[in-house]
């Protein structure tokens, strides 16, 4: 029976492990990038273009046209010779008609304009993505602040514990009459404020992981295990950011664009054919009803426009100067940032170099402050100072390295990896 019960309470536990739910930062980025109400525009940005490419199309197709008109004429057309037997027209007239015209050539002009709302369209969806890349940086700041919540906890339980220790060798020194008398009182309202700290840090952890689940799109709680990122970072000036790619899709679209210009004023070549009944028909002397029909082609060419199509040419081309100049002044700002964030690297190493050495010789001092607590030369108070810089030290070291890490993950997001 004991060993029924000792299998299943190793399941169980094994079990709850198990079901632990884990992310890391990686993770995090993928799902910001599919989660992300934004990114819903992309598929919706598909099916706008995949319509404006079929309506596009429908110019090859023939183009039906349905008019019925009935008019009035004040005059109509007399025949000046007297006796002739001819009845003018009738002064009220009525003409149904259908009629049909196909695009014969057009000069390429409607590929031209399917090929600019593919470039829109790619230029659109890179333009999303710039954007959800950005959000990698909201990412890294709520990600490393959990993880510097969590060192932060466990060193403040480390404290609790070694003050929940040092509350008995107190309580005995003092029953010994070896230490002196309340100094158990300011440990157990140390403990207290330890537990104050404890709740402050449990509700901050709770609020980012609420904020970093709803970006992402993922549900997170308290409960749920960061992975600690191992971040290496190449301190070369190499930018591959969405950004670089969006300026060359840009440029791609105005090139589209001008080739689409290129073809406006090419002649266009139609067939038409026209059906229909009128009062009266195409023999304005006959006073009925009768059908008719026209067949034939037309040419249409703008010949002269102004020089409008010459001028949008020049504005495109203006166009590809301002997006060269956009790509110069996002380079710049970018190897700004990234000078910025090595400065940054190299400043946080200092720091975590010289925490090393302050808690080597704060352990020192409190070893030191533990045997004069021991043997009654100090109080409780001095004592808990001395622990309590120590803990600030140790607290500034994770500190720094969380800030360490974050400094790298911002570096990599800034370059582009």
């Amino acid at each position: 029976m004991k060993t029924t019960c000792s299998i299943l309470i190793f399941f169980l536990i094994s079990t709850m492990g198990w079901s632990q739910q884990q992310i890391t930062l990686e993770r995090c980025y993928d799902l910001v990038t599919e989660n992300y109400p934004l990114a819903k525009q992309k598929a919706l940005l598909e099916n706008k273009n995949d319509l404006e490419i079929d309506a596009i199309e429908t110019a090859k197709l023939p183009q039906l046209h349905l008019d019925a008109q009935a008019s009035y004429l004040s005059d109509v057309t007399q025949v000046p010779i007297p006796n002739s037997g001819i009845e003018p027209p009738n002064n009220d007239q009525y003409r149904a008609t259908l009629s049909v015209n196909q695009l014969i050539y057009h000069g390429g002009s409607i590929e031209a304009s399917s090929k600019a709302k593919q470039a829109q369209l790619k230029t659109q969806q890179k333009e999303l993505e710039v954007t959800l890349y950005q959000l990698k940086q909201q990412v890294n700041q709520l990600y490393f602040s959990i993880l510097l919540n969590n060192e932060s906890f466990d060193l403040l339980k480390a404290k609790q514990t070694q003050l929940e220790s040092k509350l008995q060798e107190v309580k005995s020194g003092i029953k010994h009459g070896s230490i002196l008398p309340s100094s158990d009182k300011i440990i157990e309202a140390e403990l207290l404020k330890i537990q104050q700290q404890f709740s402050e840090i449990n509700n901050n952890k709770t609020v980012l992981v609420e904020t970093l689940a709803t970006l992402i799109g993922k549900p997170l709680d308290v409960s749920t295990e960061f992975q600690k990122p191992e971040i290496a970072i190449s301190l070369t000036p190499t930018v591959q950011r969405p950004e670089m790619a969006l300026f060359q899709l840009k440029k791609e679209e105005i090139e589209s664009q001008e080739q689409l210009l290129h073809k406006e004023n090419i002649p266009k070549l139609l067939g038409f054919a026209t059906g229909g009944i009128g009062n009266p028909g195409l023999n304005m002397l006959d006073n009925s009803f009768e059908p008719f029909y026209t067949v034939g082609i037309k040419l249409n060419w703008n010949v002269f426009d102004w020089n409008s199509n010459k001028k949008k040419r020049e504005s495109l081309l203006i166009n590809k100067d301002i997006v060269d100049n956009e790509t110069e002044i996002f380079q710049l700002n970018n190897n700004i940032q990234l000078n910025q964030h090595q400065k940054e690297i190299d400043k946080i190493a200092e720091h975590i170099v010289i925490d090393t050495e302050i808690i080597t010789l704060r352990k020192d001092v409190l070893l030191a402050t533990e045997s004069q607590l021991r043997h009654g030369v100090i109080t409780a108070s001095t004592y808990i100072t001395e622990l309590t810089n120590l803990y600030e030290a140790e607290n500034m070291l994770i500190t720094h390295n969380i800030q360490l890490e974050l400094a790298k993950a911002n570096y990599n997001i800034t370059q582009g990896h």
